[in-house]
């Protein structure tokens, strides 16, 4: 199995028609923008999608290639976007979100990254923390939106602990790990996690 050892990462331009309607072409756009997904393999899917199911099948279908041949870092985010469309009363829907993030992990092993629980009104908030080498510019605190999952969002992370700042990336309730793991539903009082978050690592 091959690991991602340089940290930098290509951020394709454009908004490509992977799909004709927006709620699957939107998704399939989503990894592939943020560096993690290959153009050839999201044009295949694609065209075999038609359904919520159909999606779940065919980018488990994907992400097992992708696995099979040593792609690991494609492969967890073809199981997160198979997890995306999984309904929450589906059995799959925890296990998908488990493979996703022990591939993430395993694809980055050479990478700096420092995980943090930060503790959240009895259970705790996931986090990742990335360093540059060298001088710190500064240190910017980073989080999704919505349903998102922090590791989504290392490829932003990267870019900017390589041009010297450290960057701290969060799960928020609803999010990732926070909802997975630690059973955290959705809060729009946004500030009590960022706090936490802050009052944590001192910042």
């Amino acid at each position: 199995m091959e690991t991602e050892l340089k940290p930098g990462f290509s951020f394709p331009v454009g908004y490509h028609r992977f799909h004709k309607d927006q709620l699957f072409n939107f998704q399939l756009n989503r990894p592939f923008s943020l560096g993690y997904a290959r153009l050839e393999d999201l044009a295949e899917v694609g065209k075999n999608i038609r359904t919520f199911v159909e999606w779940k099948t065919q980018m488990i279908r994907m992400a097992e290639k992708a696995l099979s041949e040593g792609r690991l870092m494609n492969s967890a985010f073809y199981f997160r976007a198979a997890e995306f469309y999984t309904f929450a009363d589906d059995p799959d829907k925890e296990s998908l979100y488990d493979r996703f993030y022990t591939l993430f992990h395993q694809a980055f092993k050479a990478h700096d990254i420092r995980r943090t629980s930060v503790p959240y009104e009895g259970a705790f908030l996931p986090a990742l923390e990335v360093h540059p080498v060298g001088e710190v510019r500064g240190t910017i605190v980073l989080h999704g939106g919505y349903d998102s999952f922090i590791e989504e969002f290392y490829s932003l992370m990267s870019f900017f602990s390589e041009r010297g700042f450290r960057v701290v990336g969060f799960d928020g309730p609803g999010q990732g790990g926070a909802r997975r793991k630690a059973g955290l539903p959705l809060d729009f009082h946004w500030e009590k996690p960022v706090g936490a978050v802050l009052d944590h690592l001192d910042l």
